[in-house]
């Protein structure tokens, strides 16, 4: 009987892994789309002879809009400092609504105004500036955008090899733990999601709760999921004998 429950423990284990790997993954495809066609965008205007302008980033939004509802609350291009011709700060992001079309996010990007928004110090920028290929911030509640507890993953977007910014999504946490929530209670144990820095994502333990810092504990066993900096942590399963 030990053997069985063990075996279906670590069954159930390896399955959310999986399903978790492949939720985040969904982002991060589409993260990678528009990777690719910011920095088609840059390169073209470079090659014509021009510095790339706010009005080059415009192209993007008919892909941005198709990857918003579901899963991405909102999702959008964040231009390194200086890339812009006309802009030396620039997002090009958008946010989905319930009622209406998706809305821009307007920030002051102004550096000698009192509420300059000064994005590099966040770690969704400074992650894939460093050369973090995958990037999941959070959870956090995002006072600049939404007011939401959510997520934020991210990838560097490179242009012949050098940093011209990030490609970014916010996951509401509520939609995630929709998402991964079902999976992790399949597990017969306390189970729940870190991020690369210990900070819980989602978790059906009261003794670790979302947004709580994990720094390791007897009794617990981290999993990967996939190559996502992620981990799974489970309380242990029990040893066949």
């Amino acid at each position: 009987m030990i053997t069985e429950v063990g075996d279906e423990a670590r069954a159930a284990v390896t399955h959310a892994c999986r399903a978790v790997s492949d939720t985040a993954e969904r982002v991060f495809d589409a993260l990678r789309e528009v990777r690719v066609a910011a920095a088609g965008l840059i390169l073209t205007a470079r090659r014509g002879g021009r510095a790339p302008a706010v009005a080059d980033l415009a192209a993007l939004r008919p892909l941005l809009f198709g990857h918003l509802g579901a899963l991405v609350a909102g999702i959008g291009f964040i231009a390194a400092p200086g890339l812009l011709a006309d802009a030396p700060w620039y997002l090009e992001w958008w946010q989905d609504t319930p009622d209406g079309p998706p809305a821009q996010l307007l920030r002051d990007l102004d550096p000698t105004s009192s509420a300059f928004y000064d994005y590099t110090h966040w770690d969704w920028f400074a992650g894939p500036y460093s050369g973090a290929e995958r990037t999941v911030c959070g959870p956090y509640v995002d006072y600049l955008c939404t007011d939401e507890y959510s997520l934020t993953l991210a990838v560097p977007v490179l242009v012949e090899g050098a940093f011209i910014g990030v490609a970014a999504a916010d996951v509401f946490v509520r939609a995630f733990e929709t998402a991964v929530i079902p999976l992790l209670r399949r597990i017969p144990a306390p189970a729940f999601l870190t991020n690369a820095s210990g900070r819980v994502v989602a978790s059906t333990t009261p003794k670790w709760l979302s947004g709580s810092i994990y720094r390791g504990a007897p009794g617990y066993t981290a999993h990967p999921c996939g190559d996502l900096p992620l981990r799974l942590v489970a309380a242990e399963l029990p040893h066949a004998s």
